[in-house]
């Protein structure tokens, strides 16, 4: 991220309610921004001002998020971008990584989880440490891109929250996660209805991990879990 005061986020979102409630958030936390309503005027503000994150929308007129972004990692490699889309399918969630997407956020969403995957990325590009995106779970692998668990030569598509959440666990393995922790980072609300919710999805990872008995997710009670394996 280059040197400046406040970090210069470039938003290219077609829906002008949402762009400006976007921008107006982004304000009130301290960041510069910039906004586009298409990706052919994404594309010149990107190459005329150089952002330190681009937020962009997948589905656009005159040029769609997936061709911009494709055209700006021809020549930028590195700056993070955050998709916005409305799109639920795993090819289209493939496809995006595949052209250099950090991150997806799936419409609708609130804003405090917009801002904590900004804040995200912008930390991943100062510490610079490589994401991991594969893992080894006992006799399973598992793709955090793909959202795939798989066993043998049996593979599970996983929800979003699953993905999220299993992926929290694998890089932490043996170390508790808190209940809060959990729900502020995947619901962004630790209410006891959410934490219902949580329960809920650990019993569904339980489930997609039972054909390898080594592995265990750990009940802390009051505390929160762990990954075991």
């Amino acid at each position: 991220m280059k040197a400046k005061e406040k970090p210069l986020i470039l938003l290219v979102e077609d829906e002008k309610a949402l762009s400006s409630i976007i921008i107006d958030t982004l304000e009130d936390e301290g960041f510069a921004t910039l906004k586009a309503c298409d990706g052919i005027e994404g594309l010149r503000l990107f190459f005329d001002k150089r952002p330190d994150l681009l937020i962009a929308d997948v589905m656009m007129p005159k040029m769609d998020g997936f061709e911009m972004v494709g055209k700006i990692r021809a020549t930028d490699k590195k700056m993070p971008v955050l998709f916005l889309t409305a799109r639920s399918s795993i090819e289209d969630l493939i496809s995006g990584f595949e052209l250099g997407a950090n991150d997806y956020l799936r419409k609708p969403f609130k804003m405090q989880e917009l801002i904590v995957r900004v804040k995200a990325l912008l930390n991943r590009v100062v510490t610079d440490q490589p994401a991991q995106t594969v893992f080894d779970i006992g006799k399973y692998t598992f793709d955090s891109i793909a959202q795939t668990l798989t066993f043998d030569e049996t593979t599970a598509i996983l929800s979003h929250l699953e993905n999220g959440i299993l992926k929290r666990f694998c890089l932490n393995i043996n170390r508790i996660i808190t209940n809060q922790t959990l729900l502020l980072e995947f619901w962004n609300d630790d209410s006891p209805y959410n934490q219902n919710s949580l329960h809920g999805y650990i019993h569904k990872l339980r489930k997609l991990l039972q054909s390898d008995a080594t592995i265990r997710i750990i009940n802390e009670r009051g505390i929160g879990y762990k990954l075991v394996c």
